[in-house]
């Protein structure tokens, strides 16, 4: 019993079924590089994103540190408290603001790095 050779496999090449990117293709790092209308609008909202979350941070420090020159002034007897407040009770305020104004501006660059990616 002779035995059938074995199939052959045949590769056709030709041209790709999927048609190519087109020129007018939207794609918006492209428009940052070239700084044309639309990547300057891309930029400067996310400038603006940044600024309103510094202004933020700065908005809360006023309102947490500009009234403590008052009350020190409505109690000059207590030194002891001023140095303990100073030290101690603004630290960890100034810590978590920090923390919160770096995850926010991080949060929004990795938003504008997802808008701008070619995908």
């Amino acid at each position: 019993m002779p035995q059938e050779p074995a199939e052959r496999r045949v590769v056709v090449t030709g041209p790709p079924r999927r048609a190519g990117r087109t020129s007018g293709y939207y794609r918006p790092r492209t428009e940052i590089d070239e700084q044309t209308t639309l990547g300057h609008t891309y930029v400067r909202t996310l400038m603006r994103i940044q600024l309103r979350a510094g202004l933020t941070v700065f908005a809360v420090l006023a309102l947490l540190i500009g009234p403590l020159p008052l009350v020190f002034a409505a109690a000059p007897e207590a030194r002891r408290l001023e140095w303990a407040v100073l030290g101690f009770g603004l630290y960890p305020p100034l810590v978590l603001l920090a923390r919160w104004y770096v995850r926010r501006a991080e949060r929004n660059e990795r938003d504008f790095v997802r808008l701008v990616e070619d995908r």
